[in-house]
């Protein structure tokens, strides 16, 4: 994790402390389904309760002072434990493996922070939203291929993104509900020594769902979907933000990131208004789909298990949920400071003196029985005549006399209204949002 592109809800989940309190509430929550099937007094589980306490930053550092020795973390908490327990910690951890507290914590942590990360969806919905339904109607060009295309609204491109944030939004609920599991099961997964009803109470009691079967470790296909999600809901924040980016370079300027007061864009250019929120989105979103990746090597472990995905998981655990929190609070924080410019719009929608509405003439054309090759034909070597002499396409169109022949002048001039590409973005707008 690095603070800079962190946020402290997001990181309070991952610090040593949290960690030690979500392993002791597992061991606790196993030794209370112990005692509720005979097989531990309940002395012990009233003792264990009263003296585990929480973790304060010097009991972190005790219990790594331990792992120095013992080399095994789950062990250096046991033998913390039993030094503040006393002897009724002996039932801790009775008939458990280090996994069972290791993956139900993990499970318990990954839950959370998915829970921070729908919030932050959630607020980026909100903004894109609002943003869609103040530009419904302002009107742009269209590109494809990085070219004029037809005309478009603002708002119907919000509106796609709208919909696509809610998809990385139910890929990612379910990605919390696979994922927010855990497992009692022991040293590789059959309930040799505690039977499955200590799990089933256990695994219930700290709110997550028991893994239906498991080896010493809960699968982990789970976690590579949750961290998949992740790394997709980021690709779609680039996405957007590469569109951004684009609609803000000085030759289109459409929109703009907002620039606060005493904010600098250069060390050496004092003029420069840099897009370096996008930016920034667009390589934090690499290290997701990075994450992602790795989440997919832990897959494939030996036998039973094997220790190969424990430091990845170390690492990729904070760092993909931090990273994708940030940026999800990043891009609605964007998105609802976000500059529109409709009359710059305007003014590049009609750079190409209306050759955007080629397509309407050439159906146009069409309708009045013109064989559509023909029609292709007339329409295009008018408009080649902007590109190749800088004669305006109206007045091209006006004086081709085969296009005459088939379109008065009024006919043509009916194809230039741009309101004709927007007339169902109300449609749209309902099928997105439910309303218009």
């Amino acid at each position: 994790m690095i603070l800079r592109y962190s946020r402290p809800d997001m990181v309070s989940l991952w610090s040593h402390e949290a960690r030690l309190a979500r392993w002791r509430d597992v061991e606790l929550a196993a030794l209370e389904g112990m005692v509720l099937e005979g097989i531990a007094p309940k002395a012990a589980l009233d003792a264990c309760r009263a003296k585990a306490g929480s973790f304060t930053a010097d009991d972190a550092a005790r219990i790594d002072e331990i792992e120095k020795t013992t080399k095994h973390d789950v062990i250096a908490f046991l033998t913390f434990m039993e030094q503040r327990i006393g002897p009724d910690a002996r039932w801790l951890h009775w008939g458990m493996t280090s996994s069972d507290v290791l993956d139900t914590a993990l499970g318990m942590t990954l839950r959370d922070a998915g829970k921070l990360l729908i919030a932050g969806v959630d607020r980026v919905l909100k903004a894109v939203e609002a943003k869609a339904f103040a530009h419904k109607r302002t009107i742009m060009v269209g590109r494809s291929h990085g070219i004029h295309a037809e005309p478009i609204s603002f708002g119907h491109k919000l509106a796609i993104w709208f919909d696509e944030l809610r998809r990385g939004r139910a890929r990612l609920e379910r990605a919390v509900e696979v994922i927010a599991v855990g497992k009692i099961s022991g040293a590789v997964g059959t309930f040799a020594h505690l039977p499955p009803t200590v799990e089933a109470h256990a695994i219930r009691l700290l709110g997550l769902a028991p893994a239906p079967a498991s080896s010493q470790i809960v699968q982990r296909d789970r976690h590579a979907e949750f961290f998949a999600a992740l790394a997709l809901l980021g690709t779609s924040l680039e996405k957007f933000a590469v569109e951004i980016r684009h609609l803000q370079r000085t030759e289109v300027r459409e929109v703009e990131e907002p620039f606060t007061a005493g904010q600098k864009g250069s060390s050496a250019m004092p003029h420069k208004r840099n897009p370096i929120l996008s930016e920034n989105l667009t390589g934090l979103a690499r290290m997701l789909r990075g994450y992602a990746v790795a989440a997919l090597e832990n897959v494939p472990l030996w036998h039973e298990r094997d220790i190969s995905h424990s430091s990845v998981e170390r690492m990729i655990g904070p760092d993909a949920t931090v990273t994708c929190d940030f940026m999800l609070h990043r891009f609605a924080g964007l998105m609802e400071s976000l500059n529109v410019y409709p009359e710059q719009m305007k003014k590049n929608l009609a750079l190409l003196g209306g050759v955007v509405n080629s397509q309407r003439l050439l159906l146009e054309l069409a309708k009045r029985g013109l064989d559509r090759q023909a029609a292709y034909v007339i329409v295009q070597r008018n408009a080649m005549k902007l590109y190749e002499d800088g004669v305006d396409f109206k007045s091209a169109l006006l004086a081709d006399t085969e296009l005459a022949a088939a379109m008065s002048a009024a006919d043509v001039e009916a194809c230039f209204t741009p309101d004709y590409h927007l007339r169902h973005v109300d449609v749209i707008f309902d099928r997105v949002f439910g309303r218009h």
